[in-house]
Order: C-alpha cells, then sequence, then structure tokens
C-alpha cells in the first residue's frame, strides 16, 4: 500500500488486488484556487467526502463513490458512512488492512460512529482547524479509535495556507513521529501490534 497526501484532504492510495494489479484510489480531489489539479492519477476509485462530484478534475472515468452506501470494485471494499458534520467518512478495506479517511471532519464522531469504524489500521485525520477538526479533539478521535498508524492531514500547504501546521497536531498528540516523507509504502505484516505509530507525509503531487 503506497499513500500519498496530495493537500487539503486529498490522499491517493496505491493497492495491489488479488490479481496483482495496481489499484489507485484517490480520496477528495479538488480543484486549487490556483493551476490545475495533476491529471496524470488515472484512478480506478474516486471517493468525494463532500458528496460533490469533482471528476472533471479526473483523467479517465473511475467509479465514484460521494453518496452514503457500499461499493466495491477492483477487490476493494469502501463503506461511505455519515460523518455528523453531513459529509461522509470512509471505511476502506483493501490488501487485508482497513484504511478510515474521516474526510472534512470538524466535529466529535458519535459513539455510533466510533464502533463502526472499529479500531482502523490506518487512520486519515483532518487537523488543521479552520474547518477541520482542530488539534486538541483529533488527537482526541485518534486516542478513541486506536488505530495502529495515523496520518495527519489537511496540513498547512501551498493550497491551504491557513491550515495548521503538523507541529500543532504533535504537541497534542503527544507521539514522536517515525518517518517524514512525500510517500509512504505499509504493508500488513509491517503494521504495529501495540502501540500507535504517527506517520507525517509532505504534500506530494
Amino acid at each position: 500500500m503506497h499513500i500519498n497526501w496530495l493537500g487539503q484532504t486529498c490522499v491517493k492510495l496505491q493497492s495491489k488486488n488479488l490479481k496483482d494489479e495496481d489499484v489507485i484510489i484517490l480520496i477528495d480531489g479538488y480543484k486549487p484556487s490556483k493551476g490545475d489539479f495533476p491529471r496524470s492519477f488515472s484512478p480506478n476509485i474516486a471517493l468525494f467526502s463532500n458528496g460533490e462530484n469533482n471528476s472533471a478534475t479526473l483523467s479517465q472515468n473511475p467509479l465514484i463513490a460521494n453518496t452514503l452506501g457500499e461499493y466495491e470494485a477492483k477487490d476493494t471494499m469502501i463503506y461511505a458512512l455519515p460523518g455528523p458534520d453531513g459529509k461522509l467518512i470512509f471505511k476502506i478495506i483493501t490488501e487485508g488492512m482497513t484504511i478510515v479517511h474521516l474526510g472534512q471532519l470538524n466535529k466529535k464522531l458519535n459513539q455510533d460512529l466510533i464502533n463502526q469504524l472499529d479500531n482502523p489500521d490506518i487512520l486519515l485525520i483532518p487537523v488543521g482547524g479552520g474547518n477541520y477538526l482542530n488539534p486538541e479533539i483529533a488527537a482526541e478521535m485518534v486516542t478513541t479509535l486506536e488505530p495502529r498508524i495515523v496520518i495527519p492531514i489537511a496540513l498547512q500547504c501551498d493550497t491551504d495556507p491557513k491550515a495548521g501546521t503538523a507541529n500543532d497536531f504533535i504537541k497534542q498528540i503527544g507521539l514522536k513521529p517515525e518517518i517524514t516523507e512525500k510517500k509512504i509504502i505499509i504493508k500488513k505484516k509491517d503494521l504495529p501490534q501495540e502501540e500507535t505509530k504517527l506517520i507525517i507525509l509532505e504534500k506530494n503531487y
């Protein structure tokens, strides 16, 4: 599983299916206020937590998930769940791992959602404040969900200069980042078994 953060809440996942084919999942693709969103990703699956269909940002016609429900494609299961802020939260199962993307969340999760998300292997959580969770509440949600790996998103970058920084979140969560890179590769066998690992990704087109 390859994971890239592309600014704001946009994440690219690249996994292998049962036929050993690459499966590209693009979450929350967007059009920046300046310039164009890269068109070279050609995802197989595109998820939009705000319920919109921004497929015009993409270079082919992927499976679009932008409403509540269950989706299956390329040996990948996706559950689009209702967030407390009226937007979507995604639970993705691929390569034997569960990845949760909390979308554009700006409120605490209720207990029903916490139960459905069920201790994910990898948690992608917006932490930049403003329209997203603030660092303090984001850290509380990590403690509640108990993921094996947490990756903060919606951090300060060129397309979101007013968002909070990684350091703001690190101070609240009290974990030392293991890696700061533009891309991380995670395999199921490498998941931590007892502790939560914090990984900080640099924005990478």
